[in-house]
């Protein structure tokens, strides 16, 4: 049982004079730390935590086959490379046909925030014909620096689900990273 002693604990001996004698109070604490612990359960207990979020990532079937493919214009598409030294290659467009810049991931939102509003606007704001991103990882590339460039996907809103394709490197690819250092 907890208590609260108020009681002043005595006074000097002997000064002569005399003194009634107070009584002691008590408060009994007990019921405040039932109610405190009882607040703190319930609280505890209806409180909700941040779930998890996948995102949704597309990658490119191995059946050429398929007559359900999505074919992707190329002034909607945007290849992202990902290089070593935290650096990316993106390019808009084919491969081969228009030159790659290289950024580093702090310049890379910038670009694609760019490039959306590019196709946006060539396309009267269609929500159907929106920036679609093609992600290629390379071999030099981190997975934390696959989970930056899906990180900044999400920030800029990309409605299209990325899609991922780590086999599918041209060699126009590979020898401009490798020109570049960072293949």
């Amino acid at each position: 049982m907890a208590e609260l002693d108020t009681s002043s604990g005595g006074g000097k001996k002997g000064s002569g004079k005399v003194r009634s004698k107070k009584a002691s109070t008590k408060v009994d604490l007990t019921a405040m730390v039932d109610l405190a612990f009882l607040l703190i359960t319930f609280f505890m207990l209806t409180t909700s935590l941040s779930k998890p979020i996948a995102m949704d990532i597309a990658k490119p079937d191995k059946d050429v086959k398929d007559e359900n493919r999505l074919e992707l214009r190329a002034s909607q598409t945007m290849t992202i490379l990902l290089g070593k030294n935290n650096k990316v290659a993106w390019y808009m467009g084919e491969a081969g046909k228009s030159q790659p810049n290289i950024e580093g991931y702090g310049d890379i939102r910038k670009s694609i925030l760019a490039n959306k509003k590019k196709v946006a606007d060539m396309n009267n704001n269609d929500p159907k014909k929106t920036l679609v991103v093609v992600i290629k990882p390379t071999s030099g590339a981190s997975y934390e620096n696959f989970v930056n460039i899906m990180d900044e996907l999400n920030i800029t809103k990309i409605t299209a689900a990325p899609a991922i394709d780590d086999e599918n490197i041209t060699d126009a690819e590979k020898d401009f990273m490798k020109k570049n250092g960072i293949l």
